[in-house]
């Protein structure tokens, strides 16, 4: 089968970004600077022809896949399996917080086992069994084309991951910034990567990274 490339975006900033927030799966709406970096990764995608755009069905990944359909002519769609991964009863919270209301369950969570799932959330493993099942069936479906998909940090997290070999355990090297193209391939059923945190296109007071183990 021949290979077939992933333009992976995280989707643009939000408040919650800014403020180090712990997102997982509530849907929070990207913020004034969020807006522009989708506009800006409208205008970076304009006039190149894509086999397809798909997003995250969660409004910061929807919205940020709308500003590129509307510049490239792309019909935009969803796929639930794209989310970002549910952090339960941390989700809204600061890194600072959790620790401070749930010590016992920051501890396991830090420990990186990939079997653990937050009250209320999704293990690593579980989590990366299901947006990397749902990359690798969109790449089936487009063979040797190129791809849109607009998604969350720690799926781009789990792509790096895959096309490194890299375990649960091991911490990321990069770090993941809102708005970056990043690009991979996908052929025979292994990943490569291309092209890691591309910002370009994005003005230097839009630029959100993000250094740490989960977005």
């Amino acid at each position: 089968m021949r290979e077939t490339t992933l333009i992976v975006i995280r989707h643009g900033e939000t408040a919650w970004n800014r403020e180090k927030r712990m997102q997982g799966t509530t849907d929070t709406p990207l913020s004034d600077v969020g807006r522009e970096q989708a506009r800006a990764l409208g205008r970076r995608l304009a006039g190149r022809a894509f086999a397809a755009l798909y997003s995250s069905d969660l409004a910061r990944a929807w919205d940020t896949a709308r500003a590129i359909a509307e510049l490239t002519g792309l019909e935009a769609v969803t796929d639930p399996r794209l989310q970002e991964r549910r952090f339960g009863i941390f989700e809204g919270l600061t890194a600072e917080e959790i620790v401070a209301r749930y010590p016992e369950e920051h501890a396991r969570f830090a420990s990186r086992d990939p079997d653990y799932a937050v009250p209320g959330g999704e293990s690593a493993r579980s989590f990366t069994g299901r947006c990397i099942g749902c990359l690798a069936e969109i790449a089936g479906r487009h063979p040797g084309g190129e791809v849109v998909v607009v998604t969350h940090g720690l799926v781009l997290d789990s792509l790096y991951r895959a096309a490194h070999g890299l375990d649960h355990g091991a911490r990321r090297p990069v770090p993941l910034i809102n708005a970056s193209l990043n690009v991979f391939g996908y052929g025979g059923g292994a990943w490569r990567l291309e092209l890691w945190g591309d910002i370009s296109h994005l003005a230097a007071d839009q630029v959100t990274v993000y250094r740490g183990a989960s977005a």
